[in-house]
């Protein structure tokens, strides 16, 4: 039987069973999203950090506790830049030039302090924290794409054949009351012979955005165009 009376704070039965559950719980809270929403990094692998993260700093104050010798924090440290390893995995840049994956390697990271947080004790800290990891990566998550479709900036990848030139494709942009803040010349993602370029488009009034690219791809010899 455990002893609920015990000491929540040390390394005990009770702790060991509330500590690995509550990173399981805490942790497929954060994964739940990220897998609903088709992120390669879902349910398990979030719950995996944690756990790991949990059962790592759990096994440093163990051997603290019962030999008083390691440095309690040392693991910690490890596991902290550890998974930036995991997280890089999880940040893509595609062929067009989309980057994709900032968030789940954000939360991975955040996810595995969390676990830490777990393991050492703090459980207020890891609960709020959770709670806070939620909010951003589902609520701030839908803000983020409100304020994303008011912007009147936009990034665009762009590949242009050469029946025409990207003066001329440029100009037609312009004329449709577009400013371009910046153009970067880049290798185009398929078609050697093509002409590629990101480009900052500033919109002089509100419109929506896919109405934009619509507009671009239908210029003479844009071959392909998407919001980057």
């Amino acid at each position: 039987m455990f002893n609920f009376s015990s000491n929540l704070s040390m390394i005990n039965d009770t702790t060991i069973v509330l500590r690995l559950l509550m990173s399981v719980i805490l942790g497929g809270v954060i994964g739940f999203e990220r897998g609903r929403a088709g992120r390669p990094a879902g349910l398990r692998t979030h719950i995996l950090v944690c756990l790991g993260s949990t059962l790592a700093i759990m096994t440093n104050q163990y051997v603290y506790q019962e030999y008083g010798i390691s440095d309690p924090t040392r693991i910690a440290a490890q596991v902290i830049s550890g998974i930036g390893f995991l997280g890089a995995g999880t940040i893509i840049v595609t062929g067009r030039h989309q980057v994709k994956g900032l968030t789940t390697a954000a939360g991975l990271w955040a996810t595995a302090c969390m676990g830490l947080a777990i393991g050492i004790g703090f459980y207020k800290a890891a609960i709020f924290a959770c709670l806070l990891i939620a909010f951003a990566t589902i609520v701030l998550h839908r803000f983020d794409n409100v304020m994303l479709s008011k912007s009147k900036v936009l990034d665009i990848y762009i590949e242009i054949n050469k029946s025409t030139t990207i003066n001329v494709v440029l100009d037609k942009i312009k004329l449709d009351n577009i400013a371009i803040d910046s153009i970067e010349m880049v290798k185009a993602s398929y078609d050697t012979h093509a002409v590629a370029a990101i480009m900052t488009l500033r919109l002089k009034h509100q419109r929506i955005r896919l109405d934009v690219i619509a507009h671009i791809c239908a210029i003479e010899g844009v071959e392909f165009a998407e919001e980057i």
